[in-house]
């Protein structure tokens, strides 16, 4: 990132750039960022944009060796195209020499780095991961988007917000401008407003689930199930998260027993610290084996339902039962 904001600012740009990685938030802020650097202000006639898998790789070159009109600059957008996880060949040839008037932006989710497109952007142009953000990034990130609008956040706020939210950043702006309008004419957001206005995600609630069952709390687990149903939420939805769950849970379990830490445990499992910090203390109210035969009940729970042995809604909720008596 800090390359790109220096590549802005002194105007000396690569031919080429690649943004990828899970946070969609940052991309498109950085793609947008290039793209209006890279015309110079002007008009959008030497741009063009494409999206998807069906993108047209000699379509591409054409354009690229199409000189722009009254710019000095011919710049192209490409995003979500799966080009580098193969099958791109054209591209990679034409961009190891392309046309001096043409510059690309890649936005990809996912990339392979052994591909040939990416090893020549990687060679010729500059590629930046944009992954999921830890929570101490996340906290100064809110907390100078509350000052900006000139309000304040409490810490333990934050804290709450970014259990509701998970740390999709796109997905906290948009609670968070719940939050300042809900807070505006007070000039301070707390914790109470966020439990009000905040919309907690489905993930949230079987973690909570999984909670009840680890204290053996088996009407407060069923009641949040039945109010996800009453939400009109899928039992094989709910099912799938209950299992991801279990999952999470016992490989923050068999990482802790190999005695990593949570920061190491967080970048095996490819979460954040603070989230990491949370498998790990719900993983410790279960012994190993119980989290192993749970995810293998999950399995079976869903092979009976799809072959009609038993009702989705009655499968998860037997699960929940046996669940909340093993721990």
């Amino acid at each position: 990132m800090q390359r790109i904001n220096e590549d802005i600012k002194t105007g000396n740009f690569r031919q080429m750039y690649l943004l990828c990685g899970s946070e969609d938030y940052l991309r498109n802020q950085y793609r947008d960022r290039l793209k209006e650097a890279l015309l110079g202000g002007g008009d959008e006639m030497n741009l063009s944009c494409f999206e998807g898998k069906d993108i047209s790789q000699p379509q591409l070159v054409d354009l690229a060796e199409t000189m722009p009109f009254l710019a000095e600059r011919r710049v192209i957008v490409i995003e979500n195209s799966g080009m580098f996880k193969g099958g791109s060949d054209v591209l990679a040839d034409y961009l190891k020499e392309p046309s001096p008037t043409a510059f690309f932006v890649f936005s990809e989710k996912e990339v392979d780095k052994r591909n040939r497109l990416y090893k020549v952007v990687k060679d010729k142009g500059y590629i930046s991961e944009f992954g999921e953000q830890d929570e101490n990034t996340l906290t100064r990130w809110i907390a100078g988007l509350v000052k900006k609008e000139g309000m304040e956040i409490d810490r333990a706020a934050v804290a709450l917000l970014l259990y509701k939210t998970g740390t999709d950043m796109e997905n906290i702006r948009k609670e968070l401008e719940k939050c300042i309008c809900y807070c505006l004419n007070r000039g301070k957001i707390t914790t109470e407003d966020v439990e009000t206005i905040c919309t907690e995600r489905l993930s949230n609630r079987v973690f909570d689930m999984i909670n009840f069952l680890a204290a053996g709390k088996k009407e407060q687990a069923l009641k949040l199930y039945y109010d996800l149903l009453a939400l009109k939420e899928p039992p094989m939805r709910i099912l799938f998260l209950i299992s991801r769950q279990f999952n999470m849970l016992l490989q923050a379990k068999m990482l802790r027993e190999k005695g990593y830490d949570k920061r190491m445990i967080s970048e095996k499992m490819g979460v954040a610290p603070f989230i990491a910090g949370k498998y790990m203390d719900q993983a410790a109210h279960f012994k190993r084996s119980v989290l192993r035969k749970a995810l293998e009940d999950c399995v079976q729970a869903e092979e009976d339902v799809k072959t009609g042995k038993i009702g989705d809604v009655m499968s998860v909720e037997l699960l929940m039962i046996k669940y909340s008596s093993i721990s």
